[in-house]
């Protein structure tokens, strides 16, 4: 059940839940505010709640605007493209095979079938990228499933448009957003470890910091490292 409430010009969107603590977020590119709240939590507290937190959210909403952002990628030749926070310049290369990627000291050649357009391109980068976020953080949830004592059944990697990761406990499975491949591996290692402490602690509560502290001492530089780096061109809706 969602309702909408409303505080001077901000609609704030609220998702009733059943959880046990509320939740708020503010969502790219324009600050969008959604709070999770438990089922049956009355309208007025989550409004004095939100009200509450209007300073917090005012500063989260004015970086995100003033962030920088990607310019709309062409897929033209020479185009600057990123990998793991490092920039290359794109080679468009023509050949009767399969689609492939390879990447060069400052070049990131895509090799494409005679007649491919942009669109076959973007397609071929989408899914290789997909695929550099899926074999990086298969390694780093082998390195963590011991540390932590938990256990991932299932790891999805796709484009999200609203965040970098979630959890669902319940099936012990985690997604991570694609566009994670073009930032510095550390922020795709943060979010890995954050969405995993989740199998322990649902919430962002002081068990989840503390958690967050023991594993990953200076996940607080990789967290702003991660809003620092441009964002996606794309107009993200919610």
């Amino acid at each position: 059940m969602t309702e909408k409430i409303t505080l001077g010009d901000m609609v704030v969107d609220v998702m009733f839940k059943d959880i046990k603590n509320i939740h708020l977020s503010v969502h790219p590119p324009t600050g969008n505010v959604r709070i999770s709240a438990p089922l049956k939590m009355d309208i007025d507290t989550i409004r004095v709640y939100a009200i509450s937190r209007l300073s917090w959210i005012k500063t989260h909403q004015r970086k995100l605007r003033e962030q920088d952002r990607e310019t709309p990628r062409e897929y033209l030749e020479r185009e600057s493209h990123y990998v793991w926070g490092e920039r290359y310049l794109l080679r468009v290369k023509t050949h009767s095979a399969p689609p492939m990627v390879m990447l060069s000291p400052r070049h990131m050649d895509v090799s494409v079938r005679p007649g491919s357009g942009p669109d076959k391109i973007e397609r071929v980068l989408a899914a290789w990228y997909r695929e550099q976020v899926r074999g990086v953080a298969k390694k780093l949830i082998t390195k963590w499933e011991p540390v932590m004592g938990v256990n991932v059944s299932k790891v999805f990697v796709q484009r999200m448009k609203t965040r970098w990761g979630s959890c669902t406990p319940d099936t012990r499975s985690i997604r991570l957003n694609t566009e994670l491949a073009k930032k510095p591996r550390e922020c795709l290692e943060y979010i890995v470890v954050h969405e995993m402490v989740h199998l322990l602690e649902s919430t962002h509560n002081a068990r989840f910091v503390a958690l967050m502290d023991q594993w990953l001492p200076d996940w607080r530089e990789l967290r702003k490292r991660l809003n620092r780096a441009p964002l996606s061109h794309a107009e993200w809706t919610y």
